[in-house]
């Protein structure tokens, strides 16, 4: 899969229409199940990971996310066996992200199978980590999540496009979270991604914490004050519960989104709501879904 081709194209011609938009479904996963709650806490079990990435593939996924939420260097042998099996399982990309802290980790993930790791913590604390990956791995295998709040005591670090376009919006600072969404920074949300970009982050998975798991929608004005700043693609996330909802994260800018509770629950089907989006004029890719594994 050459994914490396789409994450050139969309760092040259970001304009609407030029490239599908994608449709991932997230599995957080805590000691090999698949679990989901309200803003990172409240914590349920939602079934085995290779299982219903394999159902979400054969109802016309176009990725998966893999979030290891509880990562650990003990349950390392159980993510490695994970991202082997799904491998195994599944044709198209996926992305494996938590408890990734070096380049020999970032490679045993590759290696096992992953076509591309998600950062987050790690790369507040080692920013030169990003810079690092995309340059031994490229681009399109670095996905950097970035999990922000609105914090209007935060004062922004630096001026960037983004931050410009979140004071036209009046919008306020947006704070960076690490530690699964338990740990705030004093980063500010458009200045950090700026920086990700800058250092290769082929991706960057926006999580916008106040949202997530509530059914509200995406963040749209934040999440698009990004996406027509950056040079790199941006996933939104965080919030989804209707195929509306993606709609207007697409219209914001958004080149992905992601979602997990609407699709865990049935209520919603992969193939459904990207025939609702091509109806609405979002370009996306409508392949027959698979008929089994």
């Amino acid at each position: 899969m050459d994914q490396g081709s789409q994450t050139a194209t969309a760092q040259t011609d970001r304009q609407p229409g030029t490239l599908k938009r994608r449709v991932i479904p997230c599995l957080d996963v805590k000691a090999g199940r698949v679990v989901k709650g309200v803003n990172f806490v409240g914590l349920r079990d939602m079934g085995d990971p290779v299982e219903l990435a394999s159902r979400y593939e054969r109802e016309g996924a176009d990725e998966i996310v893999f979030l290891d939420i509880a990562a650990s260097a003990e349950n390392r042998a159980t993510a490695l066996d994970m991202v082997r099996r799904t491998a195994a399982a599944l044709s198209i990309p996926f992305t494996l992200g938590g408890g990734l802290r070096t380049l020999d980790d970032v490679y045993a993930f590759l290696d096992a199978g992953a076509d591309k790791v998600a950062l987050n913590t790690r790369a507040v604390q080692e920013p030169e980590l990003v810079d690092a990956c995309a340059e031994r791995f490229g681009s399109q295998c670095v996905v950097v999540a970035v999990d922000v709040k609105p914090d209007a005591t935060l004062a922004p670090l630096m001026a960037t496009p983004a931050e410009s376009d979140r004071q036209r919006a009046a919008l306020p600072p947006y704070r960076v979270f690490t530690h699964g969404g338990n740990r705030a920074t004093d980063l500010d949300g458009a200045a950090w991604a700026a920086e990700l970009a800058d250092r290769g982050a082929g991706e960057i998975l926006l999580t916008c914490i106040h949202r997530d798991g509530t059914g509200e929608g995406f963040d749209t004005a934040f999440t698009g004050a990004l996406a027509r700043s950056l040079s790199c693609q941006v996933i939104a996330s965080g919030g989804a519960a209707t195929p509306q909802h993606f709609v207007d994260a697409f219209e914001a800018g958004a080149d992905a989104v992601l979602a997990a509770t609407m699709f865990h629950s049935g209520e919603y089907e992969v193939a459904a709501t990207k025939r609702y989006l091509a109806e609405r004029g979002i370009p996306v890719r409508l392949a027959e879904p698979l008929s089994g594994q």
